[in-house]
């Protein structure tokens, strides 16, 4: 290769990178103005461009790899301006990734293309006011279901984080609570502003007022005297876990209904956003999000037992620790979890694969299931050892897999990778339930292994926030529509 070509090269890329910068920032005030005007909420193959910076909107194109597409924004932004040239629509999700896809196989007048796509959510426009939202206790999926809700607080619609509920520890308490949703060893920053009201004992996040209420037990609190009504309470304490415990909530003035970031006892519904959410009826006051792991894992056994039925299986989940383990040996009630979980591998039980059946009950007795936790903070792993009705082929099952990530309505549930460098670090952050490993697939004959890596916090608390909405009646139409798992 010659110099001179090295050079144009140099020049050509850096052209095209400067290009695609000034096309991302010019997207930027159209997605906020849609978001903020319309309630759309912008997204590329699933991903949600709202409040993301140039390099940001980029790196979701470049992710489209998985797709089989290579889609810049090149391709995406005429789809984001015939969209913002469309009247009298809002309140839906718009995906202008596949509708840029869309728009390459059939071609013609964009406008006429982009309105025909959105023909379905005309008039759907929503000025309802924010379902309040109340936390009740403020650890580690508390905070960031807290940054999740406000992140959303933009359409001025959805769900509204009016209070959380804590135990005071001392002095200082209010600035301490507020530094923990500020800072996170994790997940990084907050992204945006924090500010305290001593005054009025409250937290002001991105402009929302969120007041911090102090108690001891759900009986010393009336919602109502804090302008909170017909609210849901989502308790991430696992102090109660079945219906007894967490009816007291509902005796509470301005208490409407409850969900548990654990798993349920005895006859309470456990619910996998994407796999059962339907369970969930007006009458319902109680429900259970169920497990990190549950949610993991349910969604991909769902779908593989849809194609090759699953006879029986055994599920192991490499698990980070967590807040109920020791830093440094010392007493546990359970069995090895006293021991230090920064230093240890701990074998411990899990109810995951019990209670995948209370979502999925065609699996009722048919899994066995284990977890070792090991010395990582975040992001887990689950291992399926499946024994199927009939023979599957790798490639087969990696591309049925595939396909279910990118245009089903597990879309959410199930993410997808293929790489073969990828490790637990990689999934910081990842909103999706689990995300299949397809390059660690093992199949032979009637047995399959898949690996399913998922976020145990974010992408938990995520599916916690689709049940919230579920249960406030929060509903956003998806364009385009997607295939039903």
């Amino acid at each position: 290769m010659s110099k001179e070509t090295i050079i144009a090269l140099h020049a050509d890329h850096q052209g095209r990178w400067k290009n695609r910068e000034e096309i991302a920032e010019h997207m930027i005030a159209l997605i906020g103005q849609l978001y903020r005007e319309k309630n759309i909420v912008v997204s590329v193959y699933g991903r949600s461009l709202i409040n993301r910076s140039v390099i940001q909107i980029l790196k979701s194109h470049r992710r489209t790899r998985v797709v089989d597409v290579e889609l810049s924004v090149v391709n995406t932004f005429p789809i984001l301006e015939a969209l913002a040239k469309v009247d009298n629509i809002g309140s839906a999700e718009v995906d202008i990734g596949k509708l840029a896809v869309e728009y390459k196989q059939h071609g013609g007048d964009i406008d006429a293309f982009v309105a025909q796509a959105v023909e379905s959510i005309k008039g759907n426009a929503c000025s309802e006011e924010p379902k309040d939202v109340v936390l009740y206790g403020f650890g580690r999926i508390g905070r960031i279901l807290a940054r999740l809700i406000i992140s959303q607080s933009g359409m001025g619609r959805g769900l509204g984080l009016k209070a959380i509920v804590v135990r005071k520890s001392s002095d200082g308490d209010l600035a301490k609570r507020a530094s923990l949703l500020r800072r996170d060893s994790i997940h990084g920053s907050f992204d945006g502003t924090i500010s305290i009201d001593e005054e009025n004992e409250a937290i002001i996040a991105n402009g929302n007022f969120i007041k911090v209420i102090y108690a001891s037990s759900p009986s010393e609190v009336d919602y109502t005297a804090y302008g909170i009504d017909n609210a849901l309470l989502i308790d991430n304490t696992g102090k109660w876990r079945d219906l007894d415990g967490l009816s007291q909530h509902l005796k509470c003035p301005g208490v409407a209904r409850v969900v548990l970031t654990a798993p349920g006892k005895g006859d309470m519904k456990n619910v996998v956003f994407g796999v059962n959410q339907a369970d969930i009826l007006d009458e319902d006051k109680i429900i259970s999000a169920a497990s990190c792991t549950t949610n993991a894992i349910t969604g991909v056994l769902k779908v593989i037992d849809d194609k090759y039925k699953i006879l029986n299986g055994h599920v192991e989940t490499v698990h980070s620790f967590t807040n109920d383990q020791n830093l440094i040996d010392n007493y546990h009630k359970a069995d090895r979890r006293g021991r230090a979980a920064t230093l240890n591998m701990v074998i411990t039980e899990t109810g995951a694969a019990k209670a995948v059946a209370k979502a999925l009950p065609a699996l009722k007795g048919k899994l066995t299931g284990n977890s070792v936790r090991v010395p990582t903070p975040n992001v887990s792993l689950a291992i399926l050892n499946l024994t199927l009705e009939k023979e599957v082929d790798r490639d087969e099952v990696n591309e049925y897999i595939r396909q279910i990530s990118i245009n089903s309505n597990l879309q959410g549930q199930i993410g997808y990778t293929n790489s073969t460098e990828v490790v637990s670090s990689d999934f910081i952050g990842s909103r999706t339930a689990g995300v299949y490993d397809a390059q660690a697939t093992i199949a032979s004959g009637t047995h399959l292994t898949a690996y399913v890596w998922y976020d145990n916090e974010v992408g938990y608390s995520c599916q916690v926030l689709r049940i919230a909405e579920k249960m406030c009646g929060v509903s956003y139409p998806k364009v385009p529509t997607q295939m039903t798992a």
